[in-house]
């Protein structure tokens, strides 16, 4: 199997929904199919905001990746955080989210952005272990903090 990457539209969205679902329940994400149709919908619409990779044949992705958009002057402009990514747990282990990682960080230089950013979970070391083949590095002295508007 081939990590070959779809740009997602619309018509993918009832292919897609199930696999956010999954990625969802697996990261313990408390989610209404609504909000997460709403959520999803514009980047599959062509929001300048970021965009969806589907992972594998186009009729039966194994996976997706979203990839959201910001400006940091620290790093020098553009730059993209990897929002969602999520591989089935039968295709795990065999390369193909290095290959997705990979592809992305080129594709996404090549279009101008500075710097990848992604948040792991402290008791995942798996997937801390996939990203730092990748390239990822935690940033000393740093945390992630998040406010919400709906909390």
């Amino acid at each position: 199997m081939t990590a070959a990457l779809h740009l997602a539209r619309e018509d993918d969205l009832e292919r897609l929904l199930p696999l956010i679902e999954a990625y969802h329940s697996f990261e313990g994400i408390v989610q209404d199919a609504g909000t997460r149709r709403d959520a999803v919908l514009p980047l599959l619409s062509g929001s300048p905001y970021g965009a969806v990779w589907l992972i594998g044949p186009r009729q039966a992705p194994v996976g997706y990746i979203v990839i959201t958009l910001g400006w940091s002057v620290e790093m020098g402009g553009m730059d993209a955080f990897v929002d969602e990514f999520f591989m089935r747990a039968n295709v795990r282990g065999r390369g193909m989210g290095s290959e997705v990682l990979n592809a992305m960080q080129k594709q996404l230089a090549e279009s101008g952005v500075k710097a990848l950013h992604l948040e792991v979970g402290a008791e995942n070391p798996r997937a801390r272990a996939l990203y730092e083949r990748c390239g990822f590095r935690l940033r000393d002295g740093y945390h992630l903090m998040t406010w919400h508007a709906d909390r």
